[in-house]
């Protein structure tokens, strides 16, 4: 937990930030809906990524990408979600929260688009047979399914995009100024004393033979 001690006037209660910074307006509070419509529809099937929150029984907080071709994630019908679980480190953050903790948030993007739909839920961790052969991408089905029941969603407005630039690829830093996934891996993890080319290479060919 964050010690306040270190910063001066820290925020410590909600009635403390709403005398300070106020309410939302009534088109902000009133954005919500507790169903799918055509709207979220549309922007769930141009979707290709969607980043998924989670948080286990004592509090602790995991988000994650998830990604495939747009579309991937599934309306069942307007109070159901589906969302494929691809082969992976098996870590299993998110999927261990769920089941400690049902709670999921998810905000899906679009390319190009600068608004996000938000959508919060419950989930559940499936491996029916049926659904998971419905979600197959080259021939191959997930791992495992996670099924949402949603309980709300709601549009979220373009500033944190139009702060950040995100799309605008002249902003874009060039790749080499950052370090590979390897190189981070090794330092992190082994101390800077593994080989960061068999790394590199051994990852190159996971990505490749292991996508799905």
């Amino acid at each position: 937990m964050v010690s306040t001690a270190r910063f001066k006037n820290a925020i410590t209660s909600e009635d403390e930030l709403r005398e300070l910074l106020g309410w939302p307006s009534e088109r902000a509070r009133d954005k919500t809906i507790t169903a799918l419509d055509k709207h979220c529809r549309d922007i769930i099937a141009a979707s290709p990524i969607a980043f998924l929150a989670t948080t286990n029984s004592d509090g602790s907080v995991d988000v994650a990408p998830k990604g495939d071709p747009a579309g991937f994630v599934q309306v069942l019908d307007d109070h159901t979600l589906v969302i494929p679980d691809r082969p992976g480190n098996r870590r299993f953050d998110g999927l261990t929260n769920l089941i400690s903790n049902p709670g999921i948030g998810l905000v899906f993007l679009v390319p190009g688009m600068r608004e996000t739909l938000r959508v919060n839920g419950t989930a559940a961790i499936v491996r029916d047979p049926e659904l998971l052969a419905s979600l197959a991408v080259n021939g191959k089905d997930p791992w495992l399914a996670i099924v949402v029941d949603v309980e709300e969603a709601f549009m979220h407005c373009p500033k944190a995009f139009l702060r950040s630039k995100l799309w605008e690829s002249e902003t874009w830093p060039s790749r080499d100024s950052l370090p590979s996934m390897a190189r981070v891996l090794n330092d992190h993890a082994f101390d800077g004393k593994g080989n960061v080319e068999e790394m590199e290479a051994q990852m190159k060919q996971t990505n490749k033979d292991d996508l799905y």
